[in-house]
């Protein structure tokens, strides 16, 4: 399956939570869209979308469930219940944080999980250390996904230097984070991804048209000024 990957496009077809696009049937046409438009799979969060998503295409789909603890930071798939569901929605790969954060099932556990329901483990990283890590656990795929995301400002362009990094590492690379445009996503194969993730550029309407709004009401002031 890595091989299908290999220089391709994944889609992760995430709505803006709770917004108006927020519906499994919208995700599953938007991973329909995604397809027919060149992504080689999907990134799909939550199990009815992920159901919704598994009946309307048979590209591979990274799975993983987003939830907010009381007691932890983690968010990508932190309980062994999640993973066990996203494996029984049809999943072909999990993803889980492989971050270092306190989290209530040890990522061992997780990735034992994973690799017993017969799928690849995908693990979400925001460091070197944490990729180092997780491709000695035994991780598939390693992630970028969460490199700018731990607190602070989210910067604004992707993690270049981690993406070389990681290339160096060895392993199998998922470009992921802020790679907004098409320019972006080559430079990201340019710099040791194996394939990229696109999100918010392909399936969120709400940022996508902020950016716009927001490009062309400064360049209107300016005009004005």
């Amino acid at each position: 399956m890595l091989e299908t990957l290999r220089n391709r496009l994944i889609a992760s077809c995430q709505p803006v939570d709770d917004g108006p696009m927020d519906r499994p049937e919208i995700v599953a046409a938007m991973a329909q869209a995604a397809v027919n438009g060149g992504a080689a799979a999907l990134r799909i969060e939550g199990i009815d979308n992920l159901r919704a998503a598994r009946r309307a295409t048979d590209a591979p789909i990274i799975g993983i469930v987003k939830r907010d603890l009381d007691a932890s930071p983690v968010r990508i798939t932190p309980l062994v219940a999640d993973v066990e569901a996203l494996i029984e929605a049809g999943a072909d790969i999990v993803a889980v944080d492989a971050t270092t954060r306190p989290r209530p099932a040890p990522l061992e556990t997780l990735l034992a999980v994973i690799k017993d329901g017969g799928k690849l483990a995908m693990a979400d990283c925001s460091s070197i250390e944490d990729a180092r890590r997780a491709k000695a656990m035994g991780f598939d795929l390693l992630g970028s996904t969460l490199s700018g995301y731990l607190g602070g400002p989210v910067p604004e362009a992707p993690d270049f230097d981690l993406l070389r990094e990681m290339r160096a590492l060895g392993g199998f690379i998922v470009a992921e984070g802020r790679y907004n445009s098409p320019a972006l996503a080559a430079d990201a194969m340019r710099a040791g991804a194996d394939c990229v993730t696109v999100g918010s550029a392909l399936t969120r309407l709400e940022h996508v048209t902020g950016w716009f709004s927001a490009a062309i009401e400064r360049a209107g002031a300016g005009a004005a000024a």
